[in-house]
This record gives structure tokens, sequence and C-alpha cells, in this order.
């Protein structure tokens, strides 16, 4: 049995390929740590598509290169993976957090060809903060525009397990602990809540991009904004679907990503294959 297990494990890692890696690449002329970004991409070939990863942390902390096995899956599947540091709350709002992002897609589609990328291929993911950063990003189509990227760039969106795609809905719907929390980060009038709202900019002909939404299955805060977020993008004809992540927590959703047998990730293959038309 020990001789078998080897055996089938030093087979698996001989169809792994080694990523090839560049790390702290700036995205902005500050040449600030927080405004850099990591490439790992797959050693042969061209035209792969792309994954932007916003990596969580409360708005307020995380790094790029909290990737567990990602890097190794997604380059194995034939993607180019780039994790992106952004600056934090409270050093500046979340707008300026969503300005940097876009800058730093702004540089992924100027730099795609050179890690042997598609800059029309783009998937944006994250989890936790950085899952409502990302549907921001896809559904609030002025700072792409700012940047100078256009939205048919994106082909796909997969936000991981966060309850803030309606701020001013999920103020109202939890404990005064949770509200407080999230005024400090989002401020305290509506007005400014809704503008940094993924719901709230969900509308047709603006080339929202098809999206995956998982949650943990557990978590009823994730799970119904989830859906309150699916609901809005179906009723202005785009794709969204919501799988419910069984058994996980709101740590082990994103650090089993990648894995041979995770049925999350599974689910993100498939929709992966259907938005970029590959295997």
């Amino acid at each position: 049995m020990r001789r078998s297990l080897l055996a089938l494990l030093f087979t698996t890692s001989a169809f792994a390929v080694t990523p090839e890696v560049h790390r702290d690449l700036f995205y902005t002329e500050a040449k600030d740590k927080l405004q850099s970004l990591d490439v790992y991409s797959p050693p042969e070939g061209k035209d792969h598509p792309v994954i932007v990863w916003i990596h969580g942390g409360g708005w307020s902390k995380g790094d790029k290169a909290s990737l567990q096995q990602k890097p190794q899956a997604f380059v194995d599947k034939g993607f180019v993976l780039v994790s992106v540091n952004y600056r934090l709350v409270p050093a500046v709002t979340v707008k300026d957090i969503m300005a940097d992002l876009a800058q730093s897609v702004r540089w992924v589609r100027d730099h795609a060809a050179e890690h042997r990328g598609d800059p029309n291929s783009l998937i944006i993911m994250g989890h936790s903060a950085g899952a409502h950063l990302a549907a921001l990003l896809c559904t609030d189509d002025r700072y792409l525009k700012a940047a100078g990227v256009p939205m048919t760039s994106l082909k796909g969106c997969v936000p991981l397990d966060v309850s803030a795609y309606d701020i001013p809905k999920r103020i109202h719907d939890v404990d005064d602990g949770i509200s407080k929390t999230f005024k400090t980060i989002f401020g305290t009038d509506e007005a400014a809540q809704r503008e940094v709202s993924p719901v709230h900019h969900v509308s047709k002909d603006k080339g929202i991009p098809p999206f995956l939404i998982l949650h943990v299955a557990s978590r009823d805060d994730t799970k119904a904004q989830a859906h309150w977020l699916a609901g809005k993008l179906t009723e202005a004809s785009i794709t969204a679907r919501v799988v419910a992540a069984e058994g996980k927590t709101h740590g082990t959703i994103s650090s089993d990503l990648g894995g041979a047998a995770d049925p999350p990730t599974l689910e993100l293959w498939k929709f992966l294959s259907e938005v970029t038309g590959r295997p």
C-alpha cells in the first residue's frame, strides 16, 4: 500500500509544471509595496487566461503572498495567476482601494503577454473583503473605465464568502457589533454605503461578466448576501450561479481552493471552462 501511494504521488508530481514567478512588481509609479503584485505563469505557451486574485483581511490587513496551493493549481490548469496588494483602511478609503485595483488590472492588461497571458481574458477573484472588492470592480464600471480598461476584457468574477454585497442591507440586518465595524469601514452615510455596494451597480449593458458566487454553506449571512447579489444579476440578464460550500469555514473555503477533490474547486474549474471556452 505504501509503495502504491508513493508511486501515485510521484506520477502526479511528474505532470505538475513549475510556475514561473515574478514578485513585487509595481503597478503605479509610487513604488509602494502595497501597490505591487506577484505573477505566477505557466513556463510555456501563450494567451493563457489570467486570474486576478484579491486577498481578504477586513479591508485593513492581508497580503498578496497568502495563496496556499492556488499558484500551482492554477498554473497546472493553464492559467496565469496575478495576486494583488492594495492600500488599506484606515490609511485610505474603500474608493482608493478600488482605484488601486483598477490600476493593477490596467497593469495586467498591459503586461499580460510578457507573462504568456491573454490581456482580453481576465477573471477577477477574491476572498472575504477581497470578494466584495472583486464584485464591486466587476459591477461598478467607473473604476476600470478611469484606468482605461474595457469591461469586455473581463470574462468572469468569482467572489468567495463575504456578506458585503449590499452594505446598507447588511448593516440593517445585523447586530450592533457588526454594524459598528461596517460603519467604521464604509462610513455612516447610507448613500456612501450604497456607492461601494456591488448590488447597487448591477444593470444591463455595462459589460458585467458572469458570476460564480461561492459561500460557506453554514454561514447564513454570506448565503443571504450571495443569493441577493445573484438575484440582482439574474434580473439584469447576467449569468450568476451560487454554490454553497458544505463542510467549509470562512478560512478553508479559500485555503482549500485548488485541491484535487475539493468540491468548490471543481465548480470553479467548470465555470472557468465555460467563460474562457477552454477545457
